[in-house]
């Protein structure tokens, strides 16, 4: 199935599958392919994407939990989830697409005459994230970072802001962080917060590993949000909340180290 030929409105009801979706073509004239994962009735529409960066595993490992769980009869919604959303950057485990250089969470909503990348990001807005009530991004620290494991959400006073809030207090995890409008441009929830669509955010420690205490994190916090969203039967399953950030958190300009070395995490 072509992505450009998706029309959630039109998935079989009452059933729970997993089919690839056609993105572009390959220079040997295979297709770029997305997995998708969906249990469908009726609405609400949650959308649940990872792996936004080809070194990030933790969702990648958490939908597909998801989805044994599932029950469609039990279900009063569609869940939609792409457990792998940069197909070209997960083959290689670099955060950016090796083939056009190009970072997805920077190129929302996508240009369907672009690059590979971008044509991603068209057809995830367009097909996935435009029909969806709700959005959970899957992220973590990839190769690269050490981050906390937390939720985020876009803060404001509106109905999409409460929302966005109350589905981030529901997800469970002990740390939450909220960012300011505006958003910064490219991103995920940009499209979402522009749409006026409730978006959350995960990160986690990352290091190129996907911890279980993690991945259960995740699962549990899909899980959690479902039943906020009275898809599914139960209570969330909240811990302690120990910190509520709340600041831009942008990770693309950081402080570099002046010299050479390594850190060592003690506090005199």
């Amino acid at each position: 199935v072509h992505l450009k030929d998706l029309d959630v409105s039109r998935l079989p009801r009452n059933t729970k599958e997993t089919v690839w979706l056609e993105v572009a073509q390959r220079a040997d004239d295979s297709h770029w392919k997305l997995p998708f994962i969906y249990g469908s009735t009726v609405s609400p529409i949650l959308l649940v994407i990872a792996a936004i960066h080809g070194d990030e595993y933790e969702g990648v490992e958490a939908i597909p939990r998801i989805f044994r769980k599932l029950i469609p009869e039990d279900l009063s919604g569609t869940l939609l989830m792409v457990p792998i959303c940069n197909i070209p950057a997960y083959e290689t485990a670099t955060r950016n697409n090796i083939i056009d250089g190009k970072n997805l969470a920077r190129v929302f909503p996508g240009n369907a005459h672009g690059t590979i990348t971008e044509k991603i990001a068209y057809f995830l807005t367009e097909k996935l994230l435009k029909p969806a009530d709700f959005l959970i991004d899957l992220h973590s620290g990839g190769i690269a970072a050490s981050i906390p494991t937390l939720i985020g959400y876009i803060h404001s006073n509106d109905k999409r802001g409460k929302r966005a809030l109350a589905g981030a207090e529901a997800f469970g995890s002990s740390v939450i962080w909220g960012h300011p409008l505006p958003v910064p441009p490219g991103r995920s929830l940009t499209v979402a917060t522009d749409l006026g669509i409730p978006a959350l955010y995960t990160e986690a420690l990352g290091g190129g590993l996907a911890r279980e205490e993690d991945v259960r994190c995740f699962t549990t916090g899909i899980l959690n949000v479902m039943k906020h969203l009275n898809m599914i039967e139960g209570e969330p399953q909240l811990q302690p909340v120990t910190h509520h950030l709340f600041g831009d958190g942008d990770l693309d300009n950081v402080i570099t180290a002046p010299v050479a070395g390594y850190f060592r995490t003690e506090v005199a």
